[in-house]
């Protein structure tokens, strides 16, 4: 591969893949790599769980439960900073601006590095007080220290390695964006068991195995941006006073509005336990089911950042505006999808997770109701990486805590309140339904202002 050249200077360059082309196909190409990236750091932490369950142990399970619900929140600052990097990055490489771009990845990395260092080692610190405050106690909360201690290493590694694989799908290159994920996860394979059950190092021996995965990450990574791309530059205190005020003015709005979805699950808890224990674990399982069946969808905001970047980088307005159109096309096929298996999955899903009773009807509401109400959900993430990633990252964070924090609560509890447990699950739906039209619309007009200012594409780019 020939070394692009180190200037500086504007205009389309060969890595700007998606400044030409279908803009449904990268939609497409790009969120199932994303999708696949995020499944694959989901089941990472899922198979830890996995083999500890083989102990049959429940307060060995329950403390990696409780460890994961504190890692939860580090996790969402590391998106909301790759998000950051992302967009800069992206948008200066559709300018041509290529020594820019390395700069902005390499900067971006780093301070996400740097940050998490900070955060997670303060989680370290208070790791015993906060896992009491979540409900842990006795030999849980020994256990879920122990795990807490091991795995909070990792963070740091996390940023790192997702950024890294974020830059590169910003390249256009979805197979190895996914690879750096994907290899990882199948590392998890071998080395869960290996350090759970053989060496009989238990939740310990799972934290452990959460490191090494996610320094594969990073060693994946670093080949893929510094040798496949060559998108790294050698870093340089210029580089702070240039990029870094644009980089914390995306990233700060970006971790807000990642934190609005732990928050949102936490209310909706709080409203279903009124109605019991069979309830709530319902609630739990589907909690679980939409990570995992609509990571397509919680990938968009992440895999579309840099298709509308570039476009907006290299003065392609129209088509910034046809790629949020193509977005909002994709939600409605997943959607569509997967609201037909979840109902004809119903009722075995609720027996393999030995639902009963109320959890049962949570299920089935959620199956046959609230899946389809999800396709809004999709939009307010596609209008959210329009707003990242087109210079309104504020508008993600305020659309976002309207639905977590002040729609989904008190609808869940007035729907609750007429048809109980069910009633709490179309209260959830309803919040999807109002948020996610609203902020589709506001996206739509703020992409559309942008494409009636479209300039041909051999006209000088703003710069990022």
């Amino acid at each position: 591969m020939q070394r692009p050249p180190p200037s500086d200077t504007p205009g389309p360059v060969p890595q700007a893949r998606f400044l030409t082309g279908s803009t449904l196909r990268h939609v497409v190409v790009m969120s199932i790599a994303g999708s696949l990236g995020l499944s694959f750091l989901f089941l990472i932490d899922f198979l830890a769980m996995f083999w500890v369950g083989q102990y049959d142990d429940a307060s060995m399970v329950a403390a990696v439960g409780f460890a994961f619900s504190i890692q939860f929140f580090p996790a969402s600052m590391n998106v909301g900073m790759m998000i950051a990097t992302v967009a800069l990055f992206a948008r200066a490489l559709g300018g041509g601006h290529l020594d820019r771009a390395r700069r902005i990845a390499t900067l971006g990395i780093l301070a996400g590095t740097l940050v998490q260092i900070a955060f997670s080692g303060l989680l370290w610190v208070f790791r015993e007080e906060l896992l009491a405050v979540s409900g842990a106690s006795g030999a849980t909360l020994g256990m879920a220290s122990d795990f807490l201690a091991v795995s909070l290493c990792g963070m740091p590694l996390m940023v790192a390695g997702m950024t890294m694989a974020a830059v590169v799908r910003a390249t256009g290159d979805a197979v190895r964006s996914t690879l750096v994920t994907g290899l990882a996860a199948a590392v998890a394979l071998v080395v869960d068991p290996f350090n759970i059950l053989y060496l009989g190092l238990g939740v310990t021996g799972a934290g452990l195995s959460v490191v090494i995965t996610r320094s594969v990450m990073v060693l994946l990574g670093c080949y893929f941006l510094l040798v496949t791309h060559r998108m790294a530059a050698r870093p340089r205190l210029e580089d702070l006073a240039t990029h870094l005020g644009p980089w914390v003015l995306i990233a700060i709005p970006s971790v807000l509005t990642q934190c609005s979805t732990p928050f949102g699950n936490w209310v909706l808890m709080r409203a279903m336990a009124q109605y019991g224990d069979e309830a709530t674990a319902g609630l739990s399982v589907v909690l679980r089911l939409i990570v995992l069946v609509f990571a397509g969808i919680f990938a968009l905001s992440g895999a579309i950042g840099g298709i509308l970047g570039q476009n907006f980088g290299g003065g392609r307005l129209d088509r910034v505006a046809m790629a949020y159109r193509d977005a909002v096309i994709y939600c409605i096929a997943y959607t569509v999808i997967a609201w037909v298996c979840l109902m004809l999955g119903s009722d075995a899903l609720s027996r393999g997770f030995g639902l009963s009773g109320e959890g049962v009807e949570v299920m089935r509401a959620f199956s046959l109701y609230v899946t389809p109400c999800l396709v809004f959900t999709g939009a307010l993430y596609v209008a959210n990486a329009a707003f990242n990633n087109l210079g309104r990252p504020i508008y993600a964070t305020l659309a976002n805590w309207v639905r977590d924090g002040l729609f989904t609560y008190p609808l869940a509890l007035a729907f609750g309140t007429i048809w109980g447990a069910t009633g709490v699950m179309l209260g959830y739906a309803a919040a999807a339904v109002l948020a996610g039209s609203v902020g589709a619309w506001l996206g739509w007009r703020y992409v559309c202002g942008l494409r009636d200012r479209a300039r041909p594409l051999d006209a000088a780019p703003p710069a990022p």
